[in-house]
């Protein structure tokens, strides 16, 4: 016999929510040719989908002066900078220092007065200057997309969370390789540790700036 449903298990348990802050910015995680290449090993079939989401999202953003900040991943050649994770997953040395595969696509790359950040790992905080550059730009409130939701959009969001940035998670912006892992872990998100809001709940967010 069937048991309560996911929403019937975590009902009353898991039902904060969280409201935006007064100043925002866009995270934009892992949007590379490597997830949108066919012949890529980490090719995702739902990735251009998403990459049109975040398109219309960073040219919002930019327009009503919310910072936009994207990430991408580049190890050294022989991946001693990835560490556990490298070794955990060898497909990573598409990420290796001079591939093309690491590169942001044409029509979303970083614009003059965006920043980048260079991660080895899955959360945009561990190991780098994003939390201070936000807390020294008095962000309170990350729109937070990108690739892939189960892996380095979740880590970040977590990340964001525990360092006391509202986060947001934009699921029209977001792409995984199987819907299973892409809406369990949006589900698990919401319940648990961000809000889960649509790409119009994300374009009011950047417009009330």
């Amino acid at each position: 016999m069937a048991g309560p449903s996911a929403s019937d298990n975590y009902a009353g348990v898991f039902e904060g929510r969280l409201q935006p802050g007064q100043k925002p910015a866009l995270l934009i995680v892992d949007v590379v040719v490597a997830y949108l290449t066919q012949s890529s090993p980490l090719f995702m079939a739902t990735a251009a989908a998403a990459k049109d989401s975040n398109r219309r999202l960073a040219e919002a953003a930019r327009a009503a002066g919310v910072p936009v900040i994207f990430t991408n991943v580049r190890f050294r050649a022989d991946g001693a900078d990835g560490g556990v994770f490298y070794r955990k997953l060898p497909v990573l040395k598409v990420f290796n220092e001079g591939s093309p595969l690491g590169a942001f696509p044409d029509d979303l790359a970083p614009q003059p007065g965006d920043q980048v950040i260079t991660k080895q790992y899955p959360s945009a905080f561990f190991n780098t200057t994003l939390a201070a550059m936000l807390t020294a730009s008095g962000i309170d409130t990350l729109l937070i997309t990108g690739y892939s939701t189960s892996g380095c959009v979740r880590a970040s969001g977590l990340d964001a969370m525990q360092y006391g940035f509202v986060p947001l998670i934009v699921r029209d912006a977001c792409a995984d390789r199987h819907e299973g892992p892409h809406e369990a872990n949006l589900f698990d998100l919401q319940a648990k540790y961000a809000e889960v809001i649509s790409e119009a709940e994300a374009l009011a967010v950047i417009g009330r700036r």
